[in-house]
């Protein structure tokens, strides 16, 4: 065998090994990227829904008469999600109606955080004259 054939079955398994090294690292950061996309997008719609419930509270009395029908609705406006009205709170505050929530999130990728994080957000919408 030459010596020039021999190099060649060397580099056979190479491309092999090379993809087994950058396949984690690459299923990483595309995962990575979709959960940190899943996080910012479940904020925003929590943000949302009670934005629209702290609202409603305040201007449709039909609609949003009592605690219980605000945190349905603020469930209705989380679209998207299955959120369950109990995460939903109402109070009112000094600066009008005060709507907040709870709510956990697991990962999509597991060894990032073994367990859920829980996302949070509020709103207060002001009583008119």
């Amino acid at each position: 065998m030459s010596r020039r054939s021999w190099k060649r079955l060397d580099a056979r398994g190479a491309v092999a090994i090379e993809y087994a090294l950058l396949l984690p690292a690459f299923l990483l950061l595309t995962l990575g990227g979709i959960d940190a996309g899943r996080v910012m997008w479940t904020q925003i719609t929590l943000d949302r829904a009670v934005q629209a419930a702290a609202r409603c509270a305040v201007v449709d009395e039909t609609t949003c008469g009592n605690a219980a029908d605000i945190q349905a609705y603020a469930a209705a406006q989380a679209w998207g999600m299955t959120v369950p009205a109990e995460a939903f709170t109402y109070e009112s505050r000094t600066c009008g109606a005060y709507v907040s929530a709870i709510v956990d999130f697991g990962f999509v990728i597991p060894f990032i955080s073994q367990r859920d994080i829980q996302l949070a957000s509020g709103a207060c919408y002001p009583v008119g004259p």
